[in-house]
């Protein structure tokens, strides 16, 4: 049983991990398209974001796995031959326990560790893709969008890097947009990142006081391709980025509209592990419980679903209310541990129960 339920969620959760991994990777195409990235880079900067895919969807499949592994054992009437065997319910669920235990430890492995690693080093690269390496991948015969407020247009390129046929279409300065033409060019490596050498060219201004167009013509001229405006000279870290400790003790440069959300994205690394042991016993409580039926029963798995579609609706609702109030934080932990509590009372109580009481009455 231990090994049907490792084997299922590997390849549930390698293949969910796959469609989403599809489907959030389309949101970097754009950026991979106009700035000529290779497929390799591509390929590393989505990757740092599976971690974040697992530990995200590993408490769901967890219960998605247990449900359905437990509940073809009870169609194929396996688990009622193991019952007139003698095993009790806590012996079925001991692989399903085993395995949400080890899920346990790699959920925590992932929120606490791999997670802010993984994902600090998703956004490094990617501001160094929108930063420094747009400008270092220029193509022929493309307008290469270096930001938003920077423009590039390269005619071709010499074996020796030499660019020719430039135009700069820069207006990072406001209310000063400027047109710059060279007709040749060298990319060269600077103090603060990439800057573009120009030869033997005009920068054209239009003076918004009197309408006339200003043409300075230079023999050479240095544009930083690195940093865009001042905004863009550091980059601000997200909170899944900081560390535990960091979130639940926020630096004081962290705005205080923001304190809430940075404690209740600690707390929520915290739960959402133990989230996959109380979604697991749902799935069991759904299974063991309840009398034996020849033709099956769906209500029960039916409401496992439900409960558990709730449950994750539930901790959405209170993560944002507790971000609001940060006296009902604790309800995040009892909507993580509750109902897994509830479901081992249900399942395991009268069988303790009915244990402790056969030898009293065998002496009576």
């Amino acid at each position: 049983m231990f090994r049907q339920l490792l084997v299922a969620l590997v390849a549930v959760t390698v293949g969910l991990v796959a469609l989403i991994w599809l489907t959030q990777s389309l949101r970097l195409i754009e950026l991979v398209l106009n700035h000529g990235l290779s497929l390799r880079v591509f390929l590393e900067l989505t990757g740092l974001l599976v971690p974040n895919f697992v530990a995200v969807i590993l408490p769901i499949t967890t219960f998605v796995v247990v449900q359905f592994v437990y509940q073809r054992l009870a169609g194929d009437r396996e688990l009622t031959v193991m019952r007139a065997a003698g095993l009790s319910s806590w012996r079925l669920s001991r692989p399903a326990l085993v395995l949400t235990l080890g899920v346990v430890g790699s959920c925590y492995a992932l929120n606490l560790w791999l997670v802010p690693v993984s994902y600090t080093a998703f956004r490094e690269y990617q501001f160094e893709i929108r930063n420094r390496m747009a400008a270092l991948l220029l193509q022929e015969g493309v307008f290469t969008p270096i930001s938003d407020d920077l423009t590039v247009y390269v005619r071709s390129r010499d074996q020796d890097g030499t660019l020719r046929g430039i135009l700069v279409e820069d207006a990072r300065q406001k209310n000063s947009r400027a047109t710059i033409l060279a007709e040749t060019g060298q990319l060269v490596e600077g103090k603060d990142g990439p800057r573009v050498v120009l030869h033997n060219g005009s920068r054209q201004q239009i003076d918004r006081a009197t309408g006339r167009l200003n043409v300075l013509t230079f023999a050479e001229n240095t544009i930083d391709l690195a940093t865009t405006n001042k905004a863009n000279e550091q980059r601000y870290r997200d909170a899944a980025e900081m560390s535990t400790s960091e979130l639940l003790h926020p630096p004081p440069s962290v705005f205080a509209r923001d304190v809430g959300k940075l404690k209740v994205e600690a707390h929520r690394r915290l739960t959402t592990p133990l989230t996959a042991a109380s979604f697991a016993m749902v799935a069991l409580l759904s299974v063991l419980s309840g009398a034996f039926q020849r033709h099956g029963n769906l209500l029960r798995p039916a409401a496992a679903v439900f409960s558990v579609v709730g449950l994750l609706a539930l901790g959405l609702a209170i993560g944002n209310l507790a971000a609001r109030q940060l006296d009902l934080v604790p309800l995040i932990y009892l909507h993580a541990t509750l109902p897994g509590l509830y479901c081992a009372w249900r399942l395991f109580g009268p069988e303790m129960f009915t244990r402790r009481l056969r030898p009293k009455l065998q002496t009576a």
